[in-house]
């Protein structure tokens, strides 16, 4: 059985995210060893920029009229969803930048959903999905920066709501403390939702792991 890691840090090395997202590929493949990972890290090797505007042009335009470019996106919109139905469970790790989502991830979903199989179809019913997501600052109900995260919500939106995916979301904040000096007297806390992140991670893997087995 297949796995799908997709990541979208722009950071091979002390990347949150990609912290979590280990431990649930450690716990999936501790319950199957011998298991396929297929993985993909947009945050360094990006999509390039002018594919959605591409494949969104061919969707308009009579097959045999496409530019290279054109059939090059479509192709590449393909290859996307492929990875998303071939695989039986799925792990996305994808930190907030800068308040939003992840531009590495946006191109991604945009060109996903240029497919015909992925426009408008929940077409990842049911399957089990895993989110990652992680926050320099704390943006919980009570802080100053309440409200300012917009990209868990929205994450939540497409994986769930438009793609039909069973998803379990695993969130870290205050992945800046000890990095910022302005965050450091919130050391404790930090060490505790960082605690707790990791623990969700490794319940989430083996939750993963043991549906994959059921299913």
């Amino acid at each position: 059985m297949t796995l799908f890691r997709l990541d979208a840090s722009i950071r091979t090395h002390g990347s949150a995210s990609r912290e979590i997202a280990d431990i649930v590929e450690q716990e999936w493949l501790a319950g199957r060893p011998g298991d396929t990972v297929e993985r993909r890290h947009i945050g360094v090797d990006t999509l390039p920029s002018t594919a959605w505007a591409a494949a969104v042009s061919a969707s308009m335009t009579p097959a045999e009229e496409h530019t290279p470019e054109q059939q090059e996106a479509v192709a590449l919109a393909a290859t996307l969803v492929d990875e998303l139905l071939a695989a039986e469970a799925l792990l996305f790790a994808v930190p907030l930048y800068n308040y939003g989502v992840s531009q590495h991830f946006k191109t991604y979903i945009d060109l996903v959903v240029t497919d015909p199989r992925a426009y408008g179809q929940p077409f990842l019913a049911g399957k089990p999905v895993v989110l990652a997501t992680v926050r320099g600052g704390a943006y919980g109900a009570g802080t100053p920066r309440e409200g300012w995260d917009h990209s868990t919500a929205y994450l939540r939106r497409i994986l769930a709501d438009c793609w039909g995916a069973d998803l379990t979301v695993i969130e870290r904040e205050f992945t800046l403390v000890g990095v910022a000096p302005a965050l450091d007297a919130f050391a404790d806390a930090a060490a505790e939702m960082h605690a707790g992140a990791l623990e969700s991670a490794r319940e989430a893997g083996r939750a993963l792991g043991a549906l994959s087995v059921a299913s």
